[in-house]
This record gives C-alpha cells, sequence and structure tokens, in this order.
C-alpha cells in the first residue's frame, strides 16, 4: 500500500480561481493584461500540481525547501544574475553583504593543508587586539575541536552577538604549545576605504574596495587627511569594487563634484520608481586634480562613479574597460522572512548613456551576448569627448595588464608564497620593514629558491596543454614520421625548467612574495602600499597627474 506523504497545499484548482478573478477584476478594461494575468494563473497552478504529483509519487523522499528553492534558482537565473531568491537562512550573509556589519571577530579564515588557519585579521579588531597572527592555525572555538571542519562551520563557531566571549584555541608557527586567547565579538564594520596614504610628497592615493554604508564620508575623510599632508593631486582606485549602494555611489561622487548635479538616473517598468540623483551636499573639492583607476571587475556603483568623472571631465580615467553592470536591484519581502533581490530599472549617467554591457532580454540559445558594436550609441562629455554606452565604461589611458606568469600562479595557488614568508617572518622578527620600499634580497632570494628545492610547485604551461592536444590528435590519425619528429622537436623546445623559471620571472616572484613578507607585519594595508612601486596604473597616474598640460588635454580633447 503506497504511503501518501502530508502534503497539504491552498487547492489549486482555487488558487488559479482566486488568482485569475483578481486579476481580471483590477485589469478588466485592458484585454491583453488580463490575458497575460491568466497565463500567470494558469502556470501557477501547473507549478503547484506538478510539485504534488512529484512530491507524492517520486521513488525517494523529496525536501521540499530544496526542490523548491532549486526551481525558483532556475527561474530567476533565466533572467540576468542579479535577481535572487533570499532564503530565511540566508538573510544574514546578504545584510552583511550590503552592509558591511555583521558580530564577530573580525578575521578571514580559510583552510590550507588540511589546517583551518586565520588568513588576515583586520586592523584595529578584536582577532587582531587578541594577538591573533596571520597563519595561527585554529584549533578549537569555545571548547569546540574544529580541526575537522569546514570552513563555513568554523565562521558560523566565530560570529555571533556583539559584546559575548568566546575562547579560541590555536597553535602558532613558533610554538610547540597551543595558545588560548580570549576574544570578545564586536560589531564589525568592514572600511569601504582600507587604505589611503601618499603615494610621493604631493600625491594621495585612495583605495575604495566597496560601497557599503559611509562609503561618500569615508572617501571624503580621507580626502580632507590627504590635502592636510600635502596631497595636491589624488588617485581614486576602484580597480576591483564590485559596486554596492547607489546612494553611496551619489556620496562618493559628490565629494569631487558640485551640489545639484546630476549623478544618476534609473528607468525600469515601474514607472513611480524612476528617479534622478543628484549631488546633494557642497563638494569636498571640485578643482583637485584626479586621477580614477578602473579594470575590468570595476562594477555596478564603481561605475556610476568612473562614469561621473568622466562625464563632467573631472578626472582622467585610467587602466581597464570596466565590467559593464547598468543594472540595478531592488529588495522585496516575501513570506516566512524571505527575500527577492529582482533587477527593478537601468541606470543612466549625465551623458545619458547607460553602460550596461549584456543584453538578457534577447538572449541566442539560451545565452545572453553583449550588446554589439552596431547599436551602441555615441555621447558627449560636459567638454564634448565622444564616449559610448553599451559596454561599461572606456579609460581615457589604457594600460594592457600583462597576466601572471604560469610559475607566480602555480606559487600561489599551492600557498608557497603564504608558507615561505610565515617562517621567514618567525625567524625574522625583528626585520625593519618598510612596505613602499621593501624588496627581495639576492640573497633572500636565493635562500627562497633553496627552500622550493623539494617542494611540489610543478605546472603545465598553455604551449605544453596545446601541444598535448596535438599529440592525441596525432597518435590517433595517419600522420607521417615527419610530423611526429616535428612534434617531438617542439615539445624540447618549449619544455618549461621551473628552476629557470624562476630566474626569468625573478622580478615577478620577487615583488609578490615581497608584498606576502610585509602583510606579516602591516596586515592588508602594507599589501597596498607593498604593490605600489610595480604597478603600472599608478605610475600612469603619477605621470599624468605630474604633466598637468597633458591632463587637460585628455579632458579637453574631442
Amino acid at each position: 500500500m503506497m504511503k501518501k506523504r502530508m502534503f497539504k497545499p491552498v487547492a489549486t484548482t482555487a488558487l488559479a480561481v482566486l488568482l485569475l478573478g483578481l486579476f481580471s477584476f483590477t485589469t478588466s478594461e485592458n484585454s491583453e493584461t488580463s490575458r497575460r494575468y491568466f497565463e500567470i494563473a494558469k502556470n501557477l497552478e501547473i507549478f503547484a500540481t506538478l510539485y504534488k504529483e512529484v512530491n507524492t509519487y517520486y521513488v525517494d523522499e523529496v525536501n521540499p525547501n530544496e526542490l523548491i528553492k532549486t526551481g525558483i534558482d532556475a527561474m530567476l537565473k533565466s533572467l540576468d544574475p542579479y535577481t535572487n531568491y533570499i532564503p530565511e537562512d540566508d538573510i544574514e550573509d546578504y545584510r552583511t553583504m550590503t552592509t558591511g556589519e555583521y558580530g564577530g571577530i573580525g578575521s578571514v579564515i580559510g583552510r590550507r593543508n588540511g589546517k583551518n588557519i586565520i588568513i588576515m585579521p583586520y586592523k584595529d579588531f578584536p582577532a587582531e587586539k587578541s594577538g591573533l597572527k596571520i597563519a595561527d592555525e585554529i584549533i578549537s572555538i569555545d571548547g569546540i575541536n574544529v580541526e575537522d571542519k569546514n570552513t563555513e562551520e568554523v565562521s558560523k563557531l566565530l560570529k555571533g552577538q556583539a559584546n559575548t566571549t568566546l575562547e579560541i584555541e590555536v597553535k602558532r608557527h613558533d610554538q610547540d604549545e597551543t595558545i588560548h586567547l580570549p576574544i570578545k565579538r564586536e560589531k564589525i564594520t568592514l572600511k569601504n576605504v582600507p587604505f589611503h596614504g601618499m603615494l610621493n610628497e604631493d600625491v594621495g592615493y585612495i583605495k575604495l574596495s566597496d560601497f557599503t554604508t559611509g562609503a561618500g564620508k569615508e572617501v571624503k575623510s580621507a580626502l580632507k587627511e590627504l590635502k592636510e599632508q600635502g596631497a595636491q593631486k589624488i588617485v581614486l582606485d576602484l580597480r576591483g569594487n564590485p559596486g554596492g549602494l547607489l546612494n553611496e555611489a551619489v556620496n562618493v561622487s559628490n565629494v569631487f563634484i558640485d551640489k545639484g548635479l546630476e549623478v544618476v538616473s534609473t528607468k525600469g517598468k515601474v514607472q513611480d520608481w524612476n528617479k534622478t540623483y543628484k549631488a546633494l551636499n557642497s563638494a569636498a573639492d571640485t578643482e583637485i586634480p584626479l586621477a580614477v583607476l578602473t579594470s575590468d571587475r570595476s562594477a555596478s556603483a564603481a561605475e556610476i562613479v568612473s562614469g561621473v568623472i568622466q562625464d563632467y571631465d573631472r578626472g582622467v580615467l585610467i587602466g581597464e574597460r570596466t565590467f559593464g553592470k547598468g543594472l540595478v536591484q531592488a529588495t522585496r519581502p516575501l513570506t516566512y522572512n524571505s527575500q527577492l533581490k529582482v533587477t527593478t530599472a537601468k541606470y543612466y549617467i549625465p551623458s545619458g548613456r547607460c553602460i550596461q554591457a549584456i543584453d538578457y532580454s534577447h538572449k541566442v540559445n539560451g545565452h545572453a551576448e553583449k550588446v554589439p558594436d552596431s547599436l551602441k550609441t555615441a555621447f558627449s562629455t560636459r567638454a564634448g569627448r565622444v564616449v559610448y554606452d553599451g559596454n561599461g565604461i572606456a579609460p581615457d589611458m589604457t594600460v594592457e595588464r600583462e597576466e601572471l606568469s604560469p610559475i607566480a600562479v602555480s606559487l600561489m595557488a599551492k600557498g608557497l608564497f603564504f608558507d615561505y614568508a610565515t617562517e621567514y617572518y618567525y625567524e625574522n622578527k625583528d626585520e625593519k620593514v618598510v612596505p613602499k620600499t621593501y624588496a627581495i634580497s639576492d640573497q633572500q632570494y636565493d635562500e627562497f629558491k633553496e627552500w622550493l628545492s623539494d617542494k611540489d610547485y610543478d605546472y603545465t604551461t598553455n604551449a605544453e596543454n596545446t601541444l598535448e592536444k596535438l599529440q592525441k590528435i596525432t597518435a590517433t590519425g595517419r600522420y607521417d614520421e615527419n610530423v611526429k619528429t616535428q612534434l617531438e622537436a617542439l615539445e624540447t623546445a618549449i619544455s618549461h625548467n621551473k628552476e629557470k623559471d624562476l630566474d626569468t620571472y625573478s622580478d615577478e616572484v620577487r615583488h609578490l612574495l615581497a608584498q606576502e613578507i610585509v602583510s606579516r607585519h602591516f596586515l592588508s594595508e602594507g599589501i597596498i602600499e607593498a604593490s605600489f612601486k610595480e604597478d603600472p596604473d599608478i605610475a600612469k597616474a603619477i605621470d599624468i597627474l605630474n604633466d598637468q598640460e597633458a591632463y587637460q588635454e585628455v579632458l579637453t580633447k574631442k
């Protein structure tokens, strides 16, 4: 006898009739709208009856939460990547992402070599203040052994209500016995500006990594401090910034442009939601020469700010074309404390252009494609410079970024920079380190190469991968011996030697190793500062800011 599962949905037919009646009543004057709502009601009924049949007859037990969420996720994925369902269990993570706030100890943790370790404690937060250091292995939290737990499980144990205390047991590289550290959780508010400082005697630098609450105030405060330190020119770094709150994009723009100027407008299906956002406050500085750094991972709010700076000819954009996300999302409450994050509009910057790069409304074989060049429209900045919509923000000065060498990628992926820096730090704790100028000496580099001698950091280059494919093709086909001989000769020619690569790419490897060592002394701020001397975008920014004639020519050239 088949056992029926407990399933008491609203009667599906009644649900459909109710919905259809409601929609027909409110839209009786519009037959097209009525037809559309009939389709909605019909498909809701199909969905409900389908689920009932699966729940009743499927051979194995069905988890209703997982099954429905899978269906919802697949449905929303067909629209765009930014329209998402947020169940009650994920609300806290979503709130952390949008506000930058959570209750915890303020540290990035990760799993390396089968161990849960401290990757990076945030400066001035409980983890750092209690004495936790990079590479400390987490053994237990409040007496709960976490050696076999995954990162997500460890993170949940570390988070909690502010002002509550936990005890964390860690093993440190230079000590045999474990260390027990009491830590009081705090309300952790992640900084939007993780670093600001002077690049030289008159050029200030502001790294803006996010657009959570307070981003505009942080940029304004950083600018004020830098000017007090002698900054007469500013580099605003938006590289890798994924965006965030729309109102903070307005606030950051307002730091550099006059009160009352348009920053961005939104246009969507619900006309009552369409809005034009203007700078509401007096600008902090509308004259100071400004260079904005962008990358292909600068998105959303970061693109609004860079676009505003470009449209008003307020500063020079340097780096790469931005990501091209010109879509606005809003959250809508759902039942049972869940939410829907839904794309409601597109945003348009002052020149009138929308920078959305991918057209999700027209898909080919289920795949959305970029707006073709033929459909892009020309617009003008305030000074008359020609700019285009449809593909992010193009920089005024492009800097081609070289990819990391295969050996650098391998050393990084296998955690060998990290492990060596940890050992080196504990053996040289009294070393005087200045982030801006720190460099790996020849002797130190030879020691690093010796340390690597028994480590596994082999890798396969792109050329070797291509050659392997050719060899497989020739092995299954009829090719003469001459072809095979040529492939063998090619294999010999392109075969990499990892020891030789350490010398060929020594500048790059030394620079990355230096950043890792500096982080042991100055955390993430040190990494940022140590990167300056080998950063082509920053070098280009300093050059153009120091040549005001060239700077003005970029901003006025039509």
